[in-house]
Formats: structure tokens, C-alpha cells, sequence
């Protein structure tokens, strides 16, 4: 298969696989969206999905956000990793929304990727499913399945970025990354397949018989 012939089956596989794909952060506004974007580095849905509960019942916006110390989310994040770090960012992203957005989270990647802890694939994940803006969030999950499935070189989650947006159509991006995302988990893991076992793999590759090292990003 050519590279497109590849994406196209991917596209419809995936679409066959996963025709719902709700968002895996347990949230219920884009404040708590981004909060739970910004937690899961480094870190489990499922674990964010265990701590957030606390920290939402006590804020759930900016405004009720910097109402807590840095200390006190720290406490209730801790189990997410690299706590004090985000809980800083979590109620410095906070006064920066209250003081320059009127407390609501921008609908703008510019303003998003300001905000202290947010990079592009936070504000690309937020952009997406907060406000429907077409945008392609690369994780580790897709940056390693898009080497295995040779859409990408592989160079840099940026790179990576790129080259799935000349593949796919626009208006696939939002959806497609959390069905890659979805496929990634459950069948080509980084221990459960190495370019060879699951279905995919085989179906693009059915002569490859060596594992694909992939690059991280």
C-alpha cells in the first residue's frame, strides 16, 4: 500500500472500530477540560479521572480556583505526578484567566499556549473538544503508532503532527485522535505490539516480520 492507501484504511478501520469516541477526562466545562488535559501528563485517564472528583467539587472554574493555595491542590493532585509543578500551573493559569478572560478558558491557541503548563497538544486536545476547532493533539500513543504504521519519520511530535494532517481529511482530526488513541490502547500497545501483531499492523504489513523500533518524541 502507498502511504494515503494506508491512511484511508486506517481511517475507515478506526471509524468501524470506535463510531463513538466521548472524551476519556471526565470533565464538565472547558475549565475542567484543561485541567484535566494538564494533569494527565505523565499520567493516567484513569487516574486523573480518580483525583479530579475532590479538586472539582471544591473548584470548578478559575474564580473558585485561586480561592485554594497552591498547597491545597498540590495535596489533592499528588497522586498524578509531578504535583507541585502542576498545582502551580493550575492556579497560575487561573489568575491568568480571571485577570485576562474574564475567567473563561480562550478559544484560541495563542491565548492557550500562554498559560502556564499548557503546551500545543493540551491547547490542540482543548481546542478540539471544548469548541469543535479542527486540531490533530499528538500524544506518545500516536507519535509511536504513526511510526509503526509509516505515516511519519518519526522526527518529533511536531513532525509527526504535520505529516497525519496532510493524510487525513480536516474534518476527521478531532475524532481520529481519540480513535488512535482507543486502538493504541486496547490492541498496539507499547508492550502488546511491535509492528507485527495486531490488526492493523498485519493488515498494512502483512509481509513484515521484524519489530518497528520507534523513535520517542
Amino acid at each position: 500500500m502507498l502511504k494515503q492507501e494506508r491512511a484511508d484504511y486506517i481511517l475507515r478501520r478506526l471509524e468501524e472500530l470506535y463510531p463513538e469516541t466521548p472524551v476519556p477526562l471526565d470533565h464538565t466545562n472547558s475549565f475542567t477540560l484543561l485541567v484535566a488535559v494538564l494533569l494527565s501528563a505523565q499520567c493516567t485517564d484513569v487516574r486523573v479521572n480518580l483525583v479530579t472528583p475532590a479538586l472539582f467539587k471544591k473548584a470548578s472554574n478559575a474564580a473558585m480556583m485561586v480561592k485554594l493555595t497552591v498547597e491545597e491542590i498540590d495535596a489533592i493532585v499528588r497522586p498524578c505526578g509531578l504535583a507541585p509543578r502542576k498545582a502551580k500551573a493550575i492556579r497560575g493559569l487561573s489568575e491568568i484567566l480571571l485577570s485576562e478572560h474574564g475567567g473563561e478558558v480562550p478559544a484560541n491557541f495563542t491565548s492557550l499556549e500562554e498559560l502556564p503548563g499548557v503546551g500545543h497538544k493540551t491547547a490542540s486536545v482543548v481546542m478540539s473538544q471544548a469548541f469543535g476547532v479542527p486540531a490533530f493533539a499528538v500524544d506518545t500513543h500516536i507519535h509511536r503508532l504513526a511510526q509503526r504504521w509509516k505515516l511519519t519519520g518519526g522526527k518529533s511530535v511536531k513532525h509527526t503532527e504535520e505529516d497525519l494532517k496532510k493524510l487525513f481529511p480536516r474534518e476527521a482530526w478531532n475524532k481520529l485522535h481519540l480513535q488512535i488513541i482507543f486502538y493504541g490502547r486496547e490492541y498496539c500497545s507499547a508492550r502488546g505490539c511491535d509492528g507485527t501483531i495486531c490488526e492493523i499492523c498485519k493488515a498494512l504489513f502483512p509481509r513484515r516480520k521484524a519489530p518497528i523500533k520507534t523513535k520517542k518524541p
